[in-house]
């Protein structure tokens, strides 16, 4: 969801082994699919590592409706889910945005792609997340500790790292693995 005010993102993630199952949990529970899943493409910019030292982030995404700059502050757990401010809004033109963001000095420095499939139930957003590197959820919203035990999930075993920290730690494991967390046909 996209505003122009900051907000306290609130969200819990998991790794997901049956996808399938957790939809028909989701049509039980009367969940509103928002939509099929769209690709989305996302580009972390910085600045001499400025942001990524303060624990921030600044994104650049394309999706299936445009293009979205997201800026994250320093991530803070509540048990398991991740608390922090984000600000978040669309822009026309995504190559533009980039141009400008490099004239102020901010390189793209990591890319990651992914598949989100969107559903609502109540006031929490469920994201369904298909990655190179598997499959995930997240529960984002004000309930989400609520609806992730609903659909089967133990709070204690919530993800703490980003997408890109996860891949890092793959390609810790297996150097061959190309730098930028991408689905080789779609590169």
């Amino acid at each position: 969801m996209t505003r122009d005010a900051p907000a306290v993102e609130r969200e819990l993630k998991f790794s997901l082994d049956e996808l399938e199952a957790l939809r028909e949990r989701l049509i039980e529970l009367d969940a509103e699919r928002v939509n099929p899943g769209a690709f989305e493409d996302n580009w972390v910019l910085d600045r001499d590592d400025e942001l990524k030292a303060k624990g921030c982030l600044l994104r650049l995404r394309k999706d299936g409706q445009g293009a979205v700059i997201t800026f994250k502050g320093p991530a803070s757990f509540d048990g398991g889910v991740k608390e922090r401010t984000e600000s978040e809004t669309r822009v026309g033109n995504l190559e533009e945005a980039r141009r400008l963001f490099e004239q102020l000095g901010y390189h793209a420095v990591r890319r990651y792609q992914k598949v989100r499939e969107e559903w609502y139930l109540g006031a929490v957003t469920i994201a369904l997340d298909h990655t190179p590197i598997g499959d995930f959820v997240e529960f984002e919203g004000s309930g989400a500790e609520t609806v992730a035990k609903r659909c089967g999930f133990d709070l204690t075993k919530a993800e703490r790292h980003t997408y890109l920290e996860i891949y890092d730690e793959r390609v810790r494991q297996d150097p061959t693995l190309p730098r930028e967390m991408v689905f080789p046909d779609k590169d």
